[in-house]
């Protein structure tokens, strides 16, 4: 067996970097200054151990741009380089110091010192540079400066320098496609993003770039409510106050920082983007936590910081492993519980929010079984009289009037002559109209079993009828309305209710309904036949029934128009008529007016 070592060739890796290592062109700065404040933190360590002299006002980053020469400058006051170092760390493509220098230098915090580990970082800047140059004085006693240059090829230059100070200034030469880095503008801006919450002070053509501090990374107990909604407001500027947060400080069995806000939720809301910034050690990683955060809670704002994250190579995105499972089951899990305190302790505050958190708990329910098991129970619904119940309460409370069901509507303001039938019998009727409520109803009908859910116009339930008036005209009533209302999809049922006031309404099947609902919810096309037979359900209590149909003989034509009209008032009041409808419902009621004026 021959074994032999494979050969790197830098004139073949160096265009590779810089072409399809980094997704884009803006991340060599915070690269760069990232490095820079590993610079500085090593220097930090060297003191530690009594092998450094430095105060922390000398510790500092600065980028100063040049537009007339088309240079851009990361100057930093750190550690320093020798030669030897130079041709080490900086020479030898992918050769991480950062490794080295842990793996010497111990320290409490040694995951949150140091930022870089794959030792490419500093080639990103080839992907705007036609040059790069470094001057650099190694802290050392007696170090002399070097001078180090490459055009990005595989050949470079090193020399005595000219520094002074110790610290390194890199330059570079921004080429001709990438001159839109010579704009300040645009440059602050890739600042403030990435480097906003570096540890040291970063300055820009002598203005201070990082003037906040990461606030997750004091503890909880010492946070103040302005402190956080300060914060908030730092990232994400334009934003209306949050409802409450959640700190998160773990150390085992990773560590993790960071403040989730439940944000206050506007129609121009996107619940597909998330919201929330990835940091690693304090450096902005992305805004994209959809493989850290679970799907119900992409909702939520804020930032998460974590040097246990497992980043790809240039430390754009995610890379899913355990570690990542782990941290999405934590988070879960510590929302669940802060969820659960607040209802416990602030439950006039929780019921204030729940328009704003429903959709993050129900969403939950449906998707996570754990999540569930504890959201059950501060998963609450109000009813028709604006008291909020938890469903098994519900069920308790009105097991002697109706055992295992649970009537529910879904137009609590619109409806309210139809749902005085169950207000007028001391019926509890729970208000379910988010968009999620019918397929959640779905999953808690299997928790509660044999427990059902019935919307009040879904059936035509006992409570609501008065058997002690039945009519005895019933069937003929409803086979008059029938043949007059001319709709072949639509039976019609004639019954006793219990109140005079409701001439009639429709009864859409419940399970139809609910299939309908769920394809609306995620953007199906609902096919004709799913519409189903809806019931008219005429009132034979009524006046206004009893004179329609006293009508026939005398005059049909109107008995006739106005069995439709009722009809579609039915379907209007329980938002079941379609637009193209309206129309001849207008033309109609005009009509049957003008006729009633001139029979008066």
């Amino acid at each position: 067996m021959t074994q032999k070592k494979l050969q790197i060739h830098t004139e073949n890796i160096l265009p590779i970097i810089k072409k399809w290592l980094y997704s884009d062109k803006d991340i060599f700065l915070r690269e760069l200054v990232s490095n820079a404040c590993d610079a500085l933190n090593k220097l930090k360590i060297l003191r530690e151990h009594k092998e450094a002299d430095v105060k922390d006002e000398e510790m500092r980053v600065d980028i100063i741009l040049n537009q007339e020469e088309k240079t851009l400058k990361i100057i930093d006051t750190g550690i320093g380089m020798t030669a030897e170092e130079v041709e080490k760390y900086i020479a030898q493509v992918a050769f991480s110091g950062a490794e080295e220098f842990l793996g010497k230098y111990k320290t409490e915090n040694d995951k949150e010192a140091i930022i870089g580990h794959f030792g490419l970082g500093f080639y990103s800047a080839y992907m705007v540079s036609s040059k790069v140059e470094i001057n650099t004085l190694s802290y050392r006693e007696n170090a002399e400066p070097v001078f180090w240059s490459c055009d990005g090829s595989a050949d470079y230059t090193i020399e005595k320098g000219t520094k002074e100070a110790r610290g390194t200034e890199i330059t570079l030469f921004i080429d001709k496609d990438s001159e839109e880095f010579l704009d300040a503008a645009k440059i602050k801006t890739i600042l403030n993003l990435y480097c906003a919450f570096l540890p040291f002070p970063i300055h820009f053509n002598e203005e201070k770039i990082n003037d906040k501090e990461p606030l997750w990374l004091k503890a909880p107990s010492e946070c103040t409510e302005e402190e956080y909604l300060d914060f908030y407001q730092t990232l994400y500027p334009f934003e209306e106050p949050p409802i409450f947060w959640i700190h998160l400080n773990v150390d085992y069995p990773f560590n993790l920082k960071g403040i989730l806000y439940f944000p206050k939720v506007n129609k121009r809301f996107d619940w597909n983007q998330s919201h929330i910034k990835l940091f690693c050690n304090r450096v902005f990683v992305s805004d994209n936590c959809k493989d850290l955060i679970p799907d119900f809670l992409m909702i939520l704002k804020g930032a998460i910081d974590s040097p246990d994250i497992p980043l790809n190579v240039s430390r754009s995105y995610l890379q899913m492993d355990k570690t990542v499972r782990q941290l999405s089951s934590h988070v879960s899990k510590k929302v669940t519980d802060r969820l659960q305190t607040l209802y416990k302790t602030e439950q006039e505050k929780f019921t204030s929010s729940w328009k704003d958190i429903e959709t993050i708990v129900k969403l939950g329910c449906l998707q996570d079984e754990k999540f569930y098991e504890k959201a059950k129970e501060f998963l609450i619904w109000q009813n028709t009289e604006g008291n909020w119940t938890r469903i098994e309460d519900y069920l308790e409370r009105n097991e002697g009037k109706h055992k295992d069901k649970i009537f529910y509507t879904a137009e609590d303001k619109g409806n309210a002559g139809f749902l005085n039938l169950y207000k007028e019998k001391n019926i509890e009727v729970l208000v379910a109209n988010a968009p999620i409520d019918s397929a959640l109803i779905n999953t808690l009908e299997r928790k509660h079993s044999p427990a059902i859910f019935q919307r009040t116009d879904g059936g035509i339930d006992d409570a609501i009828l008065d058997k002690a008036r039945e009519n005895t005209e019933a069937h003929k009533i409803a086979d008059f309305v029938k043949a007059n209302l001319g709709e072949a999809q639509v039976e019609v049922e004639a019954k006793s209710l219990h109140s005079d006031n409701l001439p009639a309404f429709i009864v859409v099947n419940e399970h139809m309904r609910r299939m309908r609902d769920y394809m609306a919810l995620t953007g199906q096309e609902i096919p004709s036949q799913m519409l189903g037979k809806n019931t008219f359900v005429v009132n034979t209590n009524s006046k206004l029934i009893n004179a329609i149909y006293g009508m026939q003989e005398k005059k049909p034509l109107l008995a006739k128009e106005m069995i439709a009209h009722v009809y579609e008032l039915s379907l209007l009041s329980q938002k079941e008529l379609e637009t193209k409808q309206l129309s001849s419902f207008i033309e109609r009621s005009s009509k049957i007016l003008e006729e009633m004026l001139l029979d008066a």
